[in-house]
């Protein structure tokens, strides 16, 4: 692992068991071999349609969920361990995507900052505590006489805030972001966006942003991966992968994403994808993608095709990347 990589993901798997009958159940794949890794400093977005496995990526990641299979490194080190994971969980945190169910109605807001400074004893003193505290409200724009609110009296955009604060209290090196402007106004989404470009910079941290909305993922990322049905399909810079999308899945999500210049929306070419996404539960052989594909041949269905680097860091998963035009 290299000394920029902050997070390195091998082969990693998350498998859910779901009962079919009454003594039967069968694997839900709802990540299936995906590997990626993340610089210091960066931002990498992660996008694809509903269902498609990204939540729970970032979950996993961050062992929320016990991973099937693979491999999580952090900063040089695996992390296994139940010791691995608890300083782990100090140095990463996560933004949930509904600021509504995901801060607890009975904590005021000074309590939901301070409880992971509560859970890791990061203070001394209960001062210290709430100095903390109003020093991470400051950081995201509230102000100090929201501390005794409770968050049913704030709006979308402030409850987020909230989350962000809680998120940062135990200073992170590294943040999964999962839709977290999804549920906001879109006049408070560019907002919200740009307060996590500062923090950023202010405080050096590396962020895993999970979107469907491929606008504000391009705004916010380095770098952009793909996933459909639980494999990711294609890794690259944002610019590159905006300019030039080589998978066919790639290429028919950025044909739907809307041009502000009405010249160029005309001539815009929209690929409309034929079918529906199969069930994770019954997911084609080989290539998942292949029910749905123009390109699709006889060797999709066999294997699935390899996650490779085509050029320049740019990762694609195609056997019919030579008949692509």
């Amino acid at each position: 692992m290299s000394q920029d990589m902050l997070v390195e993901v091998k082969h990693l798997k998350e498998y859910f068991n779901i009962n079919t009958g009454m003594f039967s159940s069968k694997p839900l794949k709802a990540v299936d071999d995906v590997s990626f890794s993340i610089r210091r400093g960066e931002t990498l977005g992660l996008v694809g349609e509903s269902g498609c496995g990204k939540t729970t990526v970032g979950r996993t990641l961050l062992h929320l969920y016990k991973p099937t299979d693979g491999e999580i490194w952090f900063d040089g080190k695996q992390i296994v361990t139940r010791k691995d994971i608890a300083e782990y969980r100090q140095k990463t945190a996560m933004v949930f995507q509904d600021p509504y169910s995901s801060l607890n109605p009975r904590m005021t807001v000074a309590d939901i900052i301070g409880e992971p400074l509560d859970v890791h004893k990061m203070y001394s003193s209960e001062a210290e505590r709430k100095e903390r505290i109003l020093e991470l409200m400051a950081q995201v724009g509230l102000n100090s006489e929201h501390a005794n609110r409770y968050a049913h009296e704030f709006s979308g955009g402030q409850r987020q805030r909230i989350g962000i604060a809680r998120a940062l209290a135990t200073k992170p090196q590294f943040v999964v972001c999962d839709e977290p402007v999804s549920a906001l106004d879109v006049s408070i989404q560019a907002q919200v966006i740009n307060m996590f470009d500062e923090l950023q910079d202010q405080m050096g941290l590396t962020y895993l942003f999970i979107a469907h909305d491929l606008l504000v993922v391009r705004h916010i990322s380095d770098r952009i991966a793909v996933m459909y049905l639980g494999k990711m399909v294609e890794l690259a810079d944002a610019k590159e992968i905006y300019d030039h999308p080589l998978h066919p899945y790639t290429r028919s999500l950025m044909s739907a994403v809307p041009l502000p210049d009405p010249k160029m929306a005309r001539e815009n070419k929209r690929i409309v994808l034929s079918g529906d996404i199969p069930s994770p539960l019954n997911a084609p052989s080989g290539c998942p993608f292949r029910t749905r594909c123009p390109y699709a041949s006889e060797v999709c269905a066999q294997s699935m095709p390899e996650f490779k680097d085509v050029g320049g860091g740019h990762f694609v998963a195609c056997h019919n990347m030579d008949k692509i035009g």
